[in-house]
């Protein structure tokens, strides 16, 4: 597969009265043209920054520093506005984590759908609306085209969520961002969304940048997974190495914290101690030592780079050697 965007070294900071919040501190990844990548960590760890970064949609006071994102052969991050306008809802596209913002009260569906379709892919009215009232239907959506005409305000929270997804997908993105793409929805449309994703993959190409806190989401649908904390990505590998093998601590706390079909109902889980750090004034050393149960002393001087301690998976953790499988659960 041909290697659709690389972030390098991104970069994006918060400029605020009580000093500079490092929410995205110097990120490198690939995604590969029809790959599912995960994107996993607490809130607060700068992932949806990171996809609001590549987008463009940064607002002040925060300002992205530093890094490239070459998308398709082009850097995102250094082109004029006006061809960033072009790429953005076409080429690449978002499903935003919270519909209610997302989405004007003021205009109907149809035509907050038929705006993009008709911008983008030169439809006529006619054809932008049966298009939208194909992708209302692909979303779980019935009655897709008599539901044109409603407002944000006549649809449920998960209605409005999927309304999203059929926006994102309009145009056959050749990268889908999304957000925590199935808040809100319940089970069921949850799998027809995911698979219709994944499917977006395997019929168009499409690559799918799947930002969530639901591990069974990465574990079912993701090639690869990367886990962030503290505005850095600490580990990064294919989803059934990461799941197998974990090298990072924060990763093992993650598993180790989520109910598993395979031990008993009464098993509790394990959580992981204290909380995330100040991204205004960060520790010295590992921004995970605080709440390491494996530290050592190196952990607070030194800040661990990502090193590859298997084929394809990388950690940064000064005693990756020591984790692993045999940490899960204990």
């Amino acid at each position: 597969m041909a290697t659709l965007l690389e972030i390098k070294d991104l970069a994006t900071y918060f400029y605020t009265p009580e000093g500079v919040v490092k929410a995205v501190d110097g990120i490198s990844y690939d995604l590969q043209e029809g790959e599912i990548l995960g994107l996993v960590g607490e809130s607060g760890c700068g992932k949806s920054v990171s996809a609001l970064s590549l987008m463009r949609l940064i607002q002040k006071p925060g300002r992205t520093v530093a890094g490239e994102a070459i998308f398709n052969g082009t850097d995102v991050l250094s082109i004029e506005d006006a061809e960033m306008r072009t790429i953005r809802g076409k080429d690449m596209a978002m499903i935003f984590q919270e519909p209610m913002t997302s989405l004007n009260p003021v205009l109907t569906i149809g035509k907050q759908l038929t705006e993009t379709i008709e911008l983008h892919m030169g439809y006529d009215k006619k054809q932008a609306e049966d298009r939208a009232a194909e992708l209302l239907q692909l979303v779980g959506i019935p009655a897709g085209r008599t539901r044109l005409k409603d407002y944000p305000h006549q649809f449920s929270g998960g209605m409005r969520q999927r309304v999203m997804i059929a926006m994102a997908m309009s145009c056959n993105p050749k990268l889908l961002i999304a957000d925590e793409p199935t808040t809100a929805l319940d089970v069921t449309i949850q799998a027809q969304i995911l698979e219709l994703m994944q499917w977006l993959g395997k019929e168009y190409g499409t690559a799918n940048l799947i930002i969530t806190h639901n591990l069974g989401v990465v574990a079912r649908y993701a090639d690869r997974v990367n886990v962030m904390y503290a505005g850095k990505i600490i580990e990064r590998g294919s989803a059934q190495e990461i799941y197998k093998n974990p090298r990072h601590p924060y990763t093992v706390g993650l598993l180790n914290s989520v109910p598993r079909l395979d031990e008993p109902m009464k098993e509790k889980l394990i959580p992981i101690e204290g909380q995330p750090p100040d991204l205004i004034a960060l520790p010295q050393g590992c921004a995970f030592r605080a709440r390491c149960r494996f530290a050592i002393d190196k952990c607070a001087t030194e800040i661990p780079e990502l090193v590859e301690v298997a084929d394809g998976h990388t950690a940064a953790c000064f005693v990756s050697d020591t984790l692993g499988a045999s940490v899960i659960g204990t």
